[in-house]
């Protein structure tokens, strides 16, 4: 469609002023992790266009480089801009840090020093903020060994009233819900995701490491919690891992769920307090590639869960994957954002997921704004597995990313690279959508199943960003195929098989499927239609010198890296992700086209942010990287 078309369409779909769990960051600052409570990711910033985002210049840089005790390499904080000042987490003790807005003074800073530790060891992905009943601002924050600080946003100090003397235990309280002990090692649970703050309720998830080769069918369940925002109370707790008699029970055959565990949300999550509904992304179940111990749909690992805030009560659910063996958890922020369908504004939540769709509901009902069908799985040859038959797929929008890997995917740049890429994959064989995870030594010959999307997704915890003026949807997502493949344990083991092949062959370095290898995708919600991709980054260097490809033209490829986004009013922001080369990038919403591009000190690896503050826009770059310490590069005009 021609672009002068195109916005003009979309202009004139006479939207209803959006509320504002979806409206974007309002008045120039950044509350919420997501931007918004419905996580958009948006921020209006009228002044920054597409004629002079070219002139941005780098205002300040603020360093975490003395957060220790590690140098950060993988800072995936986004802070929050409240009144002129932005809130972070920094360093592997997940301090917090208040620094000035607009000069980059830090003017406060708080460590907590835990002797305990927790699945988490990162930086977090930043703070929550709120008001109490005065107008008094304060900071939840929750550390790598999963407990939960309240702080004065003026001071730092903690608030003693809340919890005991300032902090909840979270383990403690998950503890003695659970009924038992939490006295494992490797103490099991935690959370790098800030929680969610609304209506005088603080409500938080849990994630767990890896679950790749486990040494138990057993673990602790990821239960959410919600306490009172002012004094820490328990206020109620929702079991993602049903109990008997309630419902879901009977998904998790011989009593499976008695003892699995899991099944927690680990990535950012979002509010409706018009609704009073919060929407939470689970996981999977122990473990992430076998579940022959716990056949069954497994309710509610691997679903968006709509709960009432104020009780926990469920008011609707649709699970994303029955009996999640590909490690597809829901890995990011549910959006919330208000569509012109068939001329009918929908109160619209999107999911989007690992296996690049985007699930899009009306948030209220659940129903789903345009159909599904079941697409049929292929059973497993593994002993004991047993796959869910079907899936629900949605037919709008489209797949943002490849789905499937056969003989038409294999790179082949040129003759020879696709035989040395066919050797590559000579034992391998080759999985469809929903194909799982095969044996290390088959009866077949076969050495393990290549699939698309890998194992870390098409989409992942970066996820999405949403104009809520137009309905539009960014995606972030990677073409990265994986090879799975299980192996048998020793007979008094208690799980019979974990990961024993895990990752993607190459050819000399070269990626073993067709580019593009990371893309950025743009869908119109109001039509459920996708309007544009690009590559999310140049050819890497080290594609481009490769000696298999001397003489050889190579497009632009972009790397299996997935972007953070964040979109303005007039432009659309991105990274490349960590892993990717140092460079950001403006876009123009609706073709794509690169309107601008910044080299930065290293890799962007938390998520774009942006405010303003005495009428200019700031743009925030969370940055790290082997040999560059962590910190926020920020952007403004001259």
């Amino acid at each position: 469609m021609n672009r002068t078309i195109l916005v003009t369409a979309l202009a004139l779909i006479g939207f209803a002023q959006p509320a504002h769990s979806q409206a974007g960051a309002l008045n120039g600052e950044w509350r919420h992790w997501g931007g918004d409570p419905g996580a958009t990711r948006f921020s209006p910033l009228a002044a920054l266009t597409e004629e002079n985002v070219g002139e941005l210049e780098v205002a300040f840089r603020w360093t975490a480089r003395n957060f220790g005790p590690n140098p950060e390499t993988n800072f995936r904080a986004t802070p929050l801009m409240v009144n002129g000042v932005l809130y972070t987490t920094a360093g592997s003790r997940r301090s917090v840090a208040a620094i000035d807005a607009a000069t980059g003074e830090t003017l406060w800073t708080w460590r907590n020093s835990e002797e305990r530790e927790g699945p988490r060891q990162n930086s977090g992905r930043g703070v929550a903020y709120a008001e109490n009943a005065a107008g008094e601002g304060r900071i939840y924050v929750i550390t790598p060994g999963f407990q939960l600080f309240l702080l004065d946003a003026r001071t730092g100090w903690e608030i003693e009233s809340f919890g005991e003397g300032g902090r909840v235990d979270l383990r403690a309280t998950l503890e003695a819900e659970w009924g038992s002990p939490i006295d494992r090692e490797d103490a099991d649970v935690g959370s790098s995701s800030p929680p969610v703050v609304a209506g005088g309720v603080v409500v938080v998830g849990a994630a767990h490491v890896a679950s790749l080769r486990p040494n138990s069918r057993a673990n602790i369940p990821g239960y959410i919690q919600a306490f009172d925002a002012e004094t820490g109370a328990l206020k109620w707790v929702f079991h993602t891992i049903p109990r008997p008699g309630e419902l879901g029970y009977e998904t998790w055959e011989e009593g499976s769920a008695d003892y699995t565990g899991n099944a927690g949300a680990w990535p950012t999550f979002t509010v409706d307090e018009e609704f009073g509904l919060v929407y939470l992304p689970t996981e999977a179940a122990t473990s992430d590639y076998y579940g022959g111990h716990r056949l069954g749909d497994n309710l509610f690992s691997s679903t968006l869960l709509a709960l009432n805030l104020q009780t926990g009560e469920r008011e609707w659910h649709h699970q994303i994957l029955r009996h999640d063996v590909w490690d597809w958890d829901n890995p990011t922020a549910p959006i919330l954002i208000d569509i012109e369908v068939d001329g009918e504004t929908v109160p619209a939540v999107v999911q989007v997921t690992k296996q690049s769709f985007a699930y899009v509901f009306n948030r209220a009902t659940g129903e789903p704004v345009w159909p599904f069908v079941e697409f049929p799985v292929p059973p497993s040859d593994v002993p004991g597995e047993r796959m869910a038959e079907s899936q629900l797929i949605p037919t709008r929008p489209p797949a943002f990313d490849r789905q499937g890997f056969g003989p038409d995917d294999i790179v082949d740049f040129t003759p020879e690279i696709r035989a040395l890429a066919e050797a590559a994959l000579e034992n391998v064989r080759f999985g469809g959508l929903f194909a799982g995870a095969s044996l290390v030594n088959a009866p077949d010959g076969s050495t393990g199943t290549i699939t698309l999307p890998g194992t870390t997704g098409g989409a992942n915890w970066e996820g999405a960003v949403a104009d809520p003026e137009t309905g539009m949807l960014f995606v972030a997502s990677q073409t990265a195929p994986a090879v799975l493949a299980l192996a048998e344990t020793p007979p008094d083991a208690e799980i019979d098989y974990v990961v024993g092949r895990f990752g993607s062959p190459t050819v000399q370095g070269i990626p073993i499927v067709k580019p593009p290898w990371g893309r950025i995708s743009a869908i119109d919600l109001n039509e459920g239609e996708l309007l544009w991709q690009v590559a999310n980054a140049d050819t890497p260097a080290r594609i481009r010198d490769n000696p298999l490809l001397a003489g050889i033209e190579v497009p632009r490829t972009g790397w299996a890296t997935r972007a953070g986004l964040l979109v303005t009013r007039n432009v659309l922001f991105a990274g490349e992700g960590a892993g990717g080369t140092p460079t950001f990038r403006a876009h123009d919403k609706m073709t794509g086209e690169i309107l601008w591009e910044a080299e930065l000190p290293a890799s962007q690896t938390g998520m774009p942010m942006a405010y303003e503050l005495d009428g200019r826009p700031y743009v925030v770059v969370p940055v790290a990287g082997p040999g560059a310490p962590a910190e926020f590069v920020v952007f403004t005009l001259p």
